[in-house]
């Protein structure tokens, strides 16, 4: 009995000196997690490691019951490289892993079919290669698989049949070839578009999709083109070998293969040349946006009058009829001073934006004006005034009014009035990020203050778009969205698309918020700044930067992200988490949810798809006013 009593307290000891499962397995996890951002972790993933839990971890849930990861969102994180082996292996309680929109490479890790849980799988946007793995056809509990705009090739496999729970899978922009096999899943979302090798008929189970399913490819039949009565597939690029009649080409001497070789080693010799050229220039330009900071309005050299001083010196002079420089102020100016009082003021750089860079200049202790000096005006004096009086008419609350403009062959100067609170862009991205976390410096935007906001912008730009069948704004975006101390939108930059030249309307720092359909940015429709405000939208309330704005020169395609999201995601991936953190979400969610959706419908593909901007208006105010009635 002695001995039976010791043997079961030295079992017991055993047992409690053994660590919990639920916390090794943790442990596991978050050792994953860690060898996965240390082997592509992008300079925006950041983590809090002295955490003893990866739960709270920015893109990590864990599941409570199980205390363990389920789920692991990082879109748009910058990620970069190969993910290794043995880091899936290690998280097998994954239910939902979102990678999209980085820059991935290789293949996807073998070990990824230990996640045998996993439900979700969203890899688009990345840069994979090879053919689909056959390890994602053991993970037969998916139900939505999205390996969209990555770099796949070879056929797709018949081994997506094992996957009999699959409702969605997209496949489009990839590298994929050969026939489609009828996979015969009930799927509700397909598409294979632009994979230009696939060929052959649709099978009769995915004919239901759009044509837009299949545009970009070689395939035939039902929603595309009827095949031929043969049943061949489309006609494809014949090779020279393969024509009749067609003499094969002679083989090159040893003399021309030399000579090619030379000619392109002398070409790549240039082209390296050239390039570095080309960055020590942009680097030199880099160098002069710093000096520029230190650039006063004062310096700006508008042509005066040669006194008898300067009448040895070289320079050109532009007067107006009177013989002297002046500004030339609209109607609704509150107030008038000389040209000479404004070059005087104390200044200060505000930004240097697309048509120029703007100053803030004190004239006196109650006069604060925004100046903007313009770009690339080619236009001559008549057509610039008949052009800038038609901005000076526009009268709207809801916008910053140009209170008067100076004109010479040299300089161009718009002055406005000054927006104390600065850009929505700026309040929204001035941010520091410590540890994954906002930093202070700055007042957070609460629901309130975010749907005020997006109300006041869409009237201003309702305004625009009333005073002509065919007037647009041309560059609306979150920079140009000012705001009052109050937090009230006001809407610049107007009118002026169509005062400076096509060329300075095409900086890639602005392609987030354009529309897929602009060509010429110059010349864009009322459609496209529908498609802009959307994207502001879609910034409001995700909180993030889209694809080379002023406030994140990397960024990500914000439109196509959220567009990419499941609906019962957004809640956990697309809300700005300091939106969620700053009210009971309870109570604003079913406003954001309907202010999301309409930004989705807003950033449509198809201009026609895209409501007008009178509707948009109406839309937020009915949010607006449900929002009114919950405080009520």
């Amino acid at each position: 009995m002695a001995n039976l009593s010791t043997f079961l307290s030295t079992l017991l000891l055993l047992l409690f000196s053994l660590p919990l499962p639920s916390l090794q397995d943790l442990s596991a996890d978050k050792s994953a997690l860690l060898t996965l951002r240390s082997a592509v972790g992008g300079r925006t993933f950041l983590w809090n490691t002295e955490q003893t839990t990866p739960c709270n971890w920015t893109g990590v849930a864990c599941d409570a019951t199980t205390n363990r990861v389920t789920a692991l969102r990082l879109p748009g994180f910058a990620l970069s490289g190969n993910i290794p082996e043995g880091i899936f292996g290690n998280l097998t309680n994954l239910r939902t892993l979102s990678l999209r929109l980085n820059s991935l490479t290789g293949t996807l890790p073998l070990d990824l079919s230990s996640c045998s849980d996993l439900r979700r799988l969203y890899l688009q946007g990345n840069r994979f290669s090879g053919e689909i793995p056959p390890l994602l056809f053991s993970l037969t509990n998916l139900v939505r698989v999205d390996l969209g705009e990555n770099e796949f090739s070879g056929e797709i496999s018949l081994g997506f049949k094992n996957l009999t729970r699959l409702k969605s899978l997209y496949l489009e922009n990839n590298k994929l070839s050969g026939s489609l096999l009828d996979l015969d899943l009930g799927l509700d979302q397909f598409n294979v578009s632009n994979n230009s090798f696939l060929n052959g008929s649709i099978p009769k189970s995915l004919q239901k999709f759009d044509s837009d399913s299949f545009l970009g490819t070689s395939l035939c039949g039902k929603p595309l083109d009827v095949c031929s009565d043969e049943g061949t597939v489309p006609s494809q690029p014949i090779s020279v070998g393969n024509i009749p009649g067609k003499r094969e080409k002679k083989k090159l001497s040893g003399g021309v293969i030399a000579g090619i070789v030379i000619g392109c080693v002398v070409g790549f010799l240039l082209i390296v040349l050239v390039l570095m050229v080309l960055f020590r220039k942009k680097g030199s330009e880099r160098t002069r946006d710093v000096d520029f900071a230190t650039f006063k309005p004062r310096d700006i050299e508008v042509p005066e009058e040669k006194t008898a001083v300067e009448a040895n010196e070289h320079s050109t002079v532009e007067v107006n009829s009177s013989g002297t420089k002046r500004l030339v102020f609209f109607g609704n100016a509150t107030k008038v001073f000389e040209l000479e009082d404004l070059l005087r003021a104390s200044a200060e750089v505000l930004g240097k934006g697309t048509f120029g860079t703007a100053y803030k200049a004190v004239l006196d202790a109650a006069t604060l004006v925004a100046v903007k000096r313009l770009k690339d005006v080619t236009m001559g004096d008549r057509e610039f005034k008949e052009k800038i009086e038609v901005v000076g008419a526009m009268d709207h609350e809801n916008l910053v009014p140009l209170r008067a403009y100076y004109y010479s062959g040299d300089e161009k100067l718009l002055v406005f009035d000054f927006m104390p609170m600065g850009s929505l862009s700026a309040l929204l991205h001035e941010r520091c990020y410590v540890i994954g976390n906002k930093g202070a410096g700055r007042t957070p935007l609460n629901w309130e203050v975010r749907a005020r906001i997006a109300l006041g912008a869409a009237r201003g730009l309702d305004y625009l778009h009333s005073q002509d069948p065919l007037s647009s704004h041309g560059n609306v975006k979150s920079s140009n969205i000012l705001l009052t101390n109050s937090h009230d939108a006001r809407v610049s930059d107007f009118g002026l698309a169509q005062l400076v030249g096509s060329s300075t309307t095409t900086p890639n720092r602005v392609t987030g918020y354009r529309a897929p359909e602009v060509t010429d940015p110059s010349r864009v429709s009322q459609k496209v700044d529908v498609y802009s405000f959307g994207v502001v939208l879609l910034e409001l309330l995700t909180g993030k930067a889209p694809t080379n704005s002023v406030m994140n020169e990397e960024g990500m395609d914000l439109a196509r992200w959220v567009h990419s999201v499941e609906r019962e995601e957004w809640r956990s991936e697309v809300f700005d988490s300091e939106l969620m953190s700053l009210e009971p979400v309870g109570s604003v969610e079913g406003e954001m949810v309907e202010m999301l959706q309409l930004g989705i419908e807003c950033t449509e593909q198809h201009p026609d798809k895209r409501p007008v901007m009178v509707e948009v208006v109406r839309r937020i105010q009915e949010l607006r006013q449900l929002g009114s009635d919950r405080v009520g």
